[in-house]
């Protein structure tokens, strides 16, 4: 594979001064579940986060940051936002909004700010993946500088994956 180019996000935490690596792997557009993502990072579902573009009924748009292994719990995600309500937006609103393609969507460097909600779980792996802002090509991290950096709020807002339960996957990782 080609040496990746540099992405938003890289920019974003080289500026920070964050320690970081880049992996790439094969994607696939027919198969954008982060658990294999996972797999062909030779890292833990849990290891491994996806991000999702929500919309709270009063704070707008928010991501949630939540592991390959897991689904976002709407109304976790309502409650340690501030929200009544939340919704995953619909899937052609997402590169609008934040710069990146389905598949390659992340917190990091997006085209606008917006707040960050990390589920807690994070805390517990020594390093994290997440996308760089392109389908294909995951940054691993200390999830402490992730929610630095982010200024991500964590909390509990996912719940473990039914072995039958899917879930629009906009990022892959």
């Amino acid at each position: 594979m080609k040496k990746p180019t540099k992405t938003n996000a890289v920019r974003l935490l080289e500026s920070q001064e964050v320690a970081y690596e880049l992996r790439s792997y094969a994607f696939d557009p027919d198969d954008m579940v982060a658990e294999r993502v996972a797999v062909k990072l030779g890292l833990s579902a849990s290891a491994v986060f996806k991000t999702l573009v929500a919309r709270g009924d009063k704070t707008g748009v928010v991501f949630a940051v939540v592991g390959a292994d897991s689904v976002v719990d709407l109304k976790r995600l309502a409650q340690l936002s501030g929200n009544k309500r939340v919704e995953l937006v619909p899937l052609e609103e997402v590169e609008p909004l934040t710069g990146y393609v389905r598949g390659g969507v992340t917190a990091l460097g997006a085209k606008k700010s917006f707040p960050v909600f990390a589920d807690e779980r994070m805390r517990k792996e020594p390093r994290i993946s997440v996308s760089a802002g392109r389908r294909g090509l995951q940054m691993l991290l200390a999830p402490a500088d992730y929610l630095r950096v982010t200024s991500a709020v964590a909390g509990d807002i996912s719940r473990r994956k039914a072995s039958d339960e899917m879930e629009v996957e906009v990022d892959s990782g």
